[in-house]
């Protein structure tokens, strides 16, 4: 009977609590039915070769649990417990982030994940948890450590020509966290609109409007956003991505950022910097960022997610002073302060120059990927027109005239390949050109080859 009801093993230690859980797991799956009597605690123990006082005390804590009944005379019985219900529920929904459903996966906005570094995050993490006091491990500063803070206001200017000090950083979980924390605190301010870029991601769109707050979207041109427009939607606050706008890939013109932030002098307005891929410019050094021109009316948004990988969830935001106590009580009621280990690898990586050479390293991978994909469109289809500078781990490709997005789109899955439309990236999806996004950074080069003469043929196909 002991056999049937729950096994010991004495090398595992705490045979007591091996025997609670073993009865208890008897009652759930159904090998004890409610009713069935057990072995008196005397017998049970001497079947088990243990003392009288931990079968006693199993009993008793099952009893206390609900799993049994014990009533003088009737001995201990098993409960009647509620009906249980024994299907697994709605499967869960299969995990595609890293695995497309097609070969040749052009999704934008990804990064090479398999180049992660993981020796060099490895030794920065063994570094962090072998030198940081036990007294730091606690939920600290919710605006970031101040090792990282400091480190990032040294990279920040170096590399963005940011006006940052280490005060104004506020460590985020993530560029989506920041224009969360960012947009809460205007709906604090009572702003009732955002002016956002028309196109701009999708994602982030609904992400906005998630946190309460209207958008209106602003036309982009070869120059960036409009600024005459911006200044007519009433908006006082604007998202923008400045050094390579997604999705169309153009650089905001010096004329318009100067316009841009005499915009946000005149109404007392806050610009919302997404720097979300400037690391990766490869003809020549990146623009610098918006907040180095304005540290006032300028919130500087960047994050490891391109550079490392998006499920770091590690970012930072540079804000202008009259927000800053603002946006710190926010991101202290948000999660109490970001991961303090990540933190704390993140400053190794960056003072001991292994951020700089994996940031080089693929710099040279992406371009030569961002070049195949040009390439073979100039051989494959010549008559689409590749548009954005030679930046970031995306294209923006207009279509040649009698292709449309949804039939290009369906037509590429049929050969294996997977593209985004432009379309659900605007306000008005027939507004502007046909148009696709094609993400290059998964593949290689080779295999963009093949994927671009796809492509092609899907377009003659239904052009």
């Amino acid at each position: 009977m002991s056999d049937l009801l729950v096994g010991i093993d004495r090398a595992l230690g705490n045979v007591g609590a091996q025997i609670t859980a073993g009865l208890r797991e008897a009652v759930r799956s159904g090998r004890l039915a409610p009713g069935d009597r057990l072995p008196s605690s005397r017998a049970l123990a001497a079947d088990l070769g243990v003392s009288r006082g931990m079968v006693v005390e199993a009993y008793e804590q099952l009893v206390a649990e609900g799993y049994l009944t014990s009533r003088h005379g009737s001995g201990t019985r098993v409960a009647q417990l509620p009906e249980q219900h024994t299907s697994r529920g709605p499967e869960l929904p299969r995990d595609v982030s890293d695995v497309s459903e097609l070969p040749f996966d052009l999704k934008p906005g990804s990064s090479d994940m398999s180049a992660f570094p993981r020796s060099a995050w490895l030794a920065a993490t063994r570094h962090a948890l072998a030198t940081v006091p036990h007294s730091r491990l606690s939920y600290g500063d919710p605006g970031g450590v101040p090792e990282l803070r400091i480190a990032l206001a040294g990279y920040l200017g170096r590399v963005r020509a940011a006006n940052a000090s280490p005060d104004r950083i506020v460590v985020v979980g993530g560029v989506a966290q920041g224009i969360a924390l960012v947009v809460q605190a205007l709906a604090v301010r009572e702003h009732r609109l955002l002016a956002v870029e028309d196109p701009s991601s999708a994602t982030q769109r609904g992400l906005l409007r998630s946190n309460g707050l209207p958008i209106v979207g602003i036309p982009v041109d070869g120059d960036g956003i409009d600024v005459d427009a911006l200044a007519r939607s009433g908006a006082r606050a604007v998202l923008v991505t400045p050094a390579h706008q997604y999705p169309t890939g153009v650089v905001l013109s010096p004329e318009r950022r100067a316009r841009l932030t005499a915009w946000a002098r005149d109404v007392d307005g806050l610009i919302i910097e997404d720097d979300y891929d400037a690391e990766f410019r490869y003809d020549r050094d990146p623009v610098g960022c918006l907040q180095g021109l304005d540290p006032d009316h300028v919130v500087h948004l960047g994050s490891t997610s391109k550079a490392l990988a998006p499920g770091m969830r590690l970012g930072w935001a540079v804000v202008p002073e009259p927000w800053l106590e603002q946006i710190r009580e926010l991101k202290q009621y948000a999660d109490l302060g970001s991961a303090v280990i990540n933190q704390f690898a993140f400053v190794r990586l960056l003072e001991s120059g292994a951020y700089d050479r994996h940031l080089r390293a693929m710099r040279l991978r992406y371009r030569g990927r961002r070049d195949a994909v040009a390439d073979a469109f100039a051989e494959f289809l010549p008559e689409v027109e590749v548009n954005g500078i030679r930046a970031g781990l995306h294209l923006y490709v207009e279509l040649p005239g009698g292709c449309t997005e949804d039939a290009v789109v369906a037509a590429a899955a049929e050969r294996g390949v997977r593209v985004e439309p432009v379309g659900p990236m605007r306000e008005d999806a027939a507004a502007g050109p046909q148009a696709l996004v094609l993400g290059y950074a998964m593949l290689a080069e080779e295999r963009l080859h093949e994927a671009v003469r796809r492509i092609a043929e899907a377009c003659r196909e239904v052009g």
